[in-house]
């Protein structure tokens, strides 16, 4: 601690001792404060006689009163233009939500408007066959979400009149929505001021506090700086910070709004190592005649996409020279070459010919959509 003439102040190594950003650790709590804000707001002489700890309370809120202010003007000017943010109508929040799931951003938006278009509302979806639903998934993978959302879907019209809960309480009792997709919709949909907790939000508030919170620690953080008049737009700001600014590698920390509150302004030392990839190949027969195509379906009790449709994997090339063609395909920690072969379909394969016009109504896995495009198939 650093003592100056006049009144009490702390400093931080490498802050300027009379302003600037820094530091106050109490307890498991890190506070950024501003003296000559926090100070200049009470008036020097009452400044003086309060308590260190009543001090640091007025410079907390202070401090989260100016975070708030300048991530939501950030995000007024910044944030991008996404189809789910043009409503708050709460169908569209939740299957935007649900998509949104450990998938990108741009391979949201091409199926969140097909989704839309086939099941509009959530009584068209409630009413749909589960392939019909699965096949309109197609692509964007984690297919147990779309058996969840079709089962919600059914929940909110037999038991809450097509009405979604309005609350992140109620939101929760619902197949496939958990404590962040509840508040999600909650401060979206229904202005409900519930704090959300994703990755993004992580990473921006363990650089920001310089700490690597975890469980209820990181939802009370959350929870304390969120903006209870306008929380759906502020749980959105913090999310789409750690998307476009706050990113994993390489964070664009001179666009950031809040960098001068931030306690790392990068990389928080001692993050963990991501798992390497694996490597595999595999290889598919892909067999058309008189305008279908063979396909099998993934067994009904797999652990993955099951009662999916697939081409048939295969050996090799059957004694072809080379491939019709090689593409690259990932799924989480394992990247696959998968080679195709025009092989005519062994004979001991059960499955079925699909006629081309009616691929789109199929429940594909999202590799054998890709091998179909490639293909220059429907």
């Amino acid at each position: 601690m650093v003592r100056m003439p006049g009144p009490s102040i702390i400093s931080c190594a490498g802050d300027g001792v009379n302003g600037g950003a820094y530091w106050v650790a109490l307890g498991r709590a890190v506070v950024i404060e501003s003296i000559r804000i926090a100070a200049g707001a009470v008036g020097w002489w009452n400044w003086e006689q309060m308590s260190l700890g009543k001090q640091l309370e007025v410079g907390r809120r202070n401090q989260s009163k100016d975070f708030r202010r300048r991530l939501l003007g950030w995000y007024d000017r910044h944030a991008r233009d996404l189809p789910w943010r043009e409503s708050r109508d709460p169908y569209r929040v939740w299957l935007s939500e649900i998509m949104l799931q450990q998938t990108r951003v741009a391979a949201v938006i091409e199926h969140y408007h097909e989704f839309l278009r086939r099941f509009p509302t959530v009584e068209r979806l409630a009413a749909a066959r589960e392939a019909s639903v699965l096949a309109a998934w197609s692509g964007l993978g984690y297919y147990r979400r779309a058996r969840m959302l079709h089962a919600a879907a059914k929940v909110v019209v037999r038991e809450y009149g097509g009405e979604f809960p309005a609350t992140a309480a109620g939101l929760r009792e619902l197949p496939g929505v958990g404590r962040y997709t509840a508040a999600a919709i909650a401060s979206i949909a229904f202005g409900e001021p519930v704090a959300v907790v994703d990755g993004n939000v992580e990473r921006v508030l363990q650089r920001m506090l310089g700490e690597r919170l975890a469980g209820e620690a990181m939802w009370d953080a959350a929870s304390s700086l969120l903006d209870g008049k306008r929380p759906g737009d502020f749980n959105q700001a913090v999310m789409e910070l750690g998307a476009t600014v706050c990113t994993p590698r390489a964070p664009a920390c001179l666009t950031c709004p809040v960098v001068e509150m931030c306690a790392t302004r990068g990389e928080l030392g001692g993050a963990a190592k991501l798992a390497p990839q694996k490597k595999r190949e595999i290889h598919y027969a892909l067999d058309r005649r008189k305008g279908s195509v063979f396909l099998v379906q993934r067994p009904r009790d797999a652990s993955l996409m099951a009662g999916m449709w697939e081409l048939p994997e295969v050996e090799g090339g059957n004694g072809a020279s080379s491939p019709s063609f090689t593409l690259r395909h990932s799924i989480t920690v394992t990247d696959y070459t998968v080679r195709v072969w025009r092989d005519a379909t062994p004979s001991c394969l059960r499955g079925k010919w699909i006629p081309l016009e009616r691929l789109g109504r199929v429940a594909l896995t999202g590799l054998a959509r890709k091998i179909l495009q490639k293909a220059e198939m429907p």
